[in-house]
């Protein structure tokens, strides 16, 4: 860092500025790192960021091939989804992507014959959606209802069209829970603390993994054995506790100077202050069906199985939405009448996938972090 400072500084004056295009060359012949140069310029308020967004590379790609003017009425409504509006909230990048996506089809084949949306009709609509099926159509109606909404809001058609077609209600299968031989395997396959201590928040505390990559030290009081998880502050059981104490005692061993405030470090986050990766939280169960997310998609099933089918238990305990809570509830219900008629509740309890939960993570814990570090 400081030979790349002292690179692109020498030849700087008090009024000058540096552009981000300009860093790129000089720091990949250093081979120094230009994220963390160019947050020590931008600190120093010299750099200008000039970088192309790829939100436009983006944007061009996926609207070539569409007729003029609803080319023109499809980017004004993709930028009013990114950026926001008059009374419009911008909405979540993936949402953005994924709405453009949808209706890019429809786009297509109605620039083929019309110049500008106004020229849309009902009809249209129906014949495009009548050749999709099931989550595509829905998700379909819904982007096109937005598109069409922010053109009849900006005066750009007369009428909606897709105004009264039913998009249907997306019918959820049952809930399966994990059989212990999943979970098991599971367990064999994390080998560092941070993946085990991710494993047991999940499999305990039905943590997302954006929730346990967020979570920060000061969220972890061990001596009232209290863990606040997205907001909820809960009880820690005897597991979780073990596992913070192991990867607490690596973290401080292995990165004893790290600034970072978050629970979970690599060697990476270790020099700022940001989060892991979502991928790198994961990494070590890709493959494995008891993933971070199916266990704790299990964690809530097993609360409604061992507690009875109630929503707002479940609401309660776990911070769930109304609808999020019915649908576990739903499923609990199911396999309670399954298992009323093929043998005893007990058999799909979770009980005994912690235990080999426990027993598996509790086996290796010694050796691991016995090893050199």
């Amino acid at each position: 860092m400081d030979r790349a400072l002292v690179v692109l500084l020498a030849p700087h004056t008090e009024a000058d500025v540096i552009r981000y295009s300009e860093i790129i060359a000089p720091l990949r012949a250093l081979d120094s790192s230009i994220e963390r140069t160019a947050e020590v310029l931008e600190s120093m308020s010299i750099l200008v960021d000039d970088r192309r967004p790829s939100y436009k590379d983006w944007l061009e790609k996926r609207l070539d091939g569409l007729a003029a003017g609803i080319r023109r009425e499809a980017e004004g409504w993709n930028r009013t989804l990114r950026g926001g509006g008059p009374r419009t909230r911008p909405r979540d990048q993936a949402t953005v992507w994924a709405y453009l996506n949808a209706v890019r089809p429809a786009l297509l084949e109605w620039s083929e014959r019309y110049d500008h949306l106004r020229e849309v009709i009902r009809d249209d609509v129906l014949a495009h959606v009548k050749t999709l099926h099931g989550h595509e159509r829905r998700q379909t109606l819904v982007a096109l209802r937005s598109l069409f909404g922010w053109a009849k809001k900006n005066g750009i058609v007369f009428r909606d069209p897709t105004a009264r077609i039913k998009a249907g209600t997306f019918e959820y299968s049952v809930l399966q829970p994990l059989q212990p031989q999943q979970v098991t395997r599971s367990v064999e396959a994390v080998r560092s603390p941070a993946a085990r201590l991710a494993l047991a928040l999940a499999a305990s505390h039905a943590a997302r993994a954006g929730a346990i990559r967020a979570l920060q030290l000061d969220d972890v009081d061990l001596g009232n054995r209290r863990l606040t998880i997205a907001g909820r502050t809960r009880p820690m059981d005897d597991l979780t506790h073990q596992m913070l104490l192991f990867w607490l005692d690596y973290r401080r061993r292995r990165r004893p100077n790290t600034a970072n405030p978050h629970l979970l470090i690599n060697q990476m986050t270790a020099l700022e202050t940001g989060p892991v990766s979502g991928w790198w939280i994961k990494h070590e169960l890709h493959g494995q069906d008891a993933t971070l997310e199916r266990l704790r998609v299990d964690r809530q099933l097993e609360e409604a199985l061992v507690h009875g089918p109630e929503p707002l238990h479940l609401a309660e305990v776990f911070g769930l939405d109304e609808k999020t809570a019915i649908r576990y509830a739903d499923s609990a219900r199911a396999l309670l009448e399954q298992a009323a008629e093929v043998g005893p509740v007990g058999d799909i309890s979770r009980a005994a996938r912690v235990l080999y939960l426990i027993e598996g993570l509790n086996n290796r814990s010694g050796p691991l972090l016995a090893a050199p570090l």
